[in-house]
C-alpha cells in the first residue's frame, strides 16, 4: 500500500466531529431560522468531511461521490428554507422558531 500524503483519518474525524457538534449546538440553542439553517449546513458539512475522510482512507471514490450528492440535497434545502424565511419576513411575522408552529397560506 502506498503512503498517503496529508493528515491521517483521525484528524478528518476530529474536525468533522467539531463541525457537527458546533452545528448541533446552533440548532439547539438559537431561535432565528436563518441561524438554524446555517447550523444545519455546518452539520451536513461535518458529515461530508467524515465521508471524504473515510473515502480517502479506503482509497475508494464512493464516499466522495456520496458527499457530492449530499451537497446537492443541501443546496436545495437552503433554497426552500430561505424562500420560507423571506416569505415570513415579507408578511412581518416574527422570525422566532418557537413562535413558528404552523404554516398558513
Amino acid at each position: 500500500m502506498t503512503a498517503l500524503l496529508g493528515p491521517e483519518i483521525s484528524w478528518y474525524l476530529a474536525v468533522s466531529g467539531f463541525l457537527f457538534a458546533t452545528g448541533a449546538l446552533g440548532v439547539l440553542l438559537r431561535r432565528n431560522p436563518l441561524i438554524v439553517l446555517l447550523s444545519l449546513e455546518i452539520m451536513l458539512n461535518g458529515g461530508n468531511l467524515a465521508l471524504i475522510g473515510f473515502s480517502r482512507n479506503l482509497g475508494d471514490g464512493g464516499g466522495q461521490i456520496f458527499a457530492l450528492a449530499v451537497m446537492a440535497v443541501a443546496a436545495s434545502e437552503v433554497v426552500v428554507g430561505l424562500g420560507l424565511v423571506v416569505a415570513l419576513n415579507r408578511k412581518r411575522v416574527t422570525l422566532d422558531v418557537d413562535r413558528l408552529n404552523t404554516l398558513r397560506g
